[in-house]
């Protein structure tokens, strides 16, 4: 009895760590929109108690980095200090319209939640977001829709300018090159300094003025902006 006690101890260890080890995902992201493009993806798995946004409470400024201007970075490197599993920039730049992009992500043991944010361009603070989503434990494809929110930290004037940093109103620019110039605005305010479910673009018609820089014909939308398509492992 004792000589079989010590087989089955150790085969039970490996059981035992090999269900603790992380879990690998395929995580595919599609852009869903007409004409938007998505800056640089972040992708990451961490605990249940950590968010990289909520809805209804003021976004962190790491999150009106990346709502305004693309940036990750702050993003990333609040993750890499909680010891979460981390994946940026997979399409290796902009997701175009109607395209997708693929990347494997292993978790740890205690990384149980998947996020998801990027910015939508061309907008003043508006990405597309996944929060916090729990990852399935049992091994299968699943498929989640994502909305459009605006992080509520800019105004959506809808003038390209060249904006992006925190503080300096406007769109950093239209990388399907179809917007207009000479807009005066759409407005000057935001009332919900909170991140909330965006309104999706106004725009106009008018190349060289009227109130937005937006063409209403290829930069309107409407929820959902992507697809995530999940293959737990």
């Amino acid at each position: 009895m004792k000589k079989l006690q010590r087989i089955l101890l150790p085969s039970l260890a490996v059981l035992f760590s090999q269900n603790a080890l992380s879990a690998e995902l395929d995580i595919k992201v599609t852009n869903l929109t007409h004409g938007l493009h998505f800056t640089p993806l972040l992708v990451t798995a961490h605990g249940a108690d950590a968010y990289l946004y909520k809805t209804g409470m003021a976004a962190s400024e790491d999150l009106q980095k990346m709502a305004e201007g693309g940036d990750i970075s702050g993003l990333s490197s609040m993750l890499m200090g909680i010891n979460a599993d981390v994946v940026e920039n997979p399409a290796a730049g902009l997701l175009a319209p109607g395209t997708s992009t693929m990347t494997m992500l292993s978790t740890a043991a205690t990384n149980t939640h998947l996020s998801l944010v990027t910015m939508l361009l061309p907008t003043n603070d508006g990405f597309v977001g996944l929060d916090s989503w729990e990852i399935p434990t049992t091994a299968g494809t699943y498929t989640v829709y994502l909305n459009g929110y605006d992080a509520g930290t800019e105004a959506n004037n809808e003038i390209i300018n060249g904006g992006g940093m925190p503080g300096v109103l406007g769109i950093p620019a239209d990388p399907s090159g179809n917007n207009g110039t000479g807009g005066t605005g759409v407005t000057d305010m935001e009332e919900t300094q909170v991140v909330h479910i965006h309104r999706g673009n106004l725009g106009d018609d008018d190349a060289a003025g009227g109130m937005s820089d937006v063409n209403n014909k290829v930069h309107r939308w409407l929820n959902p902006v992507a697809k995530v398509t999940i293959t737990v492992k």
